[in-house]
């Protein structure tokens, strides 16, 4: 029978060196070559802004949420996860209360509103909604702005990421770009 000690050491040994290789190793050389070959993602896609005064200033994340709530905006999904479900007496009276809330806003849209204007997405931080979503929002924020719904529409469509190949994932609308290009500032 081995000691305590002749199994010990060769444990602590592997324990060791699958340290070094994986959490050490491993995860430098996929950070240096991400880096290297995608230096944007890599760092977050951040979006970057030169103002008009020649300094930069980050506005935030192409893959992270922003929350926008003010008419001339577009406004994105509900920020926050849920574990509801879909048929839950709470998820409808959560759903009911931003419903409520978009005819508050925009009182004159008679239109259906978009399902994902009104639900959470899975991570609760989706950057991206729905064409249709955007679409719904156009008229209020022309309005707002004091602008043609036809120039809305065109940074809408300016800022929409279309299916990969043309069949692969669904086309959705960057609010934070979106946003950004109305305020003139991309």
């Amino acid at each position: 029978m081995k000691s305590s000690k002749g199994v010990l050491r060769p444990a602590i040994v592997c324990f060791l060196l699958m340290t070094l290789l994986c959490g050490v190793l491993y995860t430098a050389a996929v950070t240096g070559i991400a880096g290297i070959f995608f230096p944007q993602k890599a760092n977050g896609s951040i979006i970057t802004v030169t103002l008009k005064d020649g300094s930069k200033k980050d506005f935030g994340s192409a893959l992270i949420a922003q929350e926008f709530s003010e008419p001339k905006y577009l406004i994105g999904r509900p920020l926050g996860t849920s574990n509801l479900s879909p048929t839950s007496a709470e998820q409808k009276e959560q759903v009911n209360k931003r419903i409520d809330w978009w005819h508050s806003l925009d009182p004159d849209n008679k239109k259906d509103i978009p399902a994902d204007l009104v639900m959470a997405s899975a991570s609760g931080v989706d950057p991206n909604i729905s064409p249709n979503a955007a679409d719904y929002q156009i008229s209020r924020i022309a309005r707002e702005r004091g602008i043609e719904e036809d120039k809305v529409k065109e940074v809408i469509d300016k800022y929409t990421i279309k299916s990969f190949l043309g069949i692969f994932g669904e086309p959705a609308v960057n609010v934070l770009k979106v946003n950004l290009a109305l305020d003139g500032l991309l």
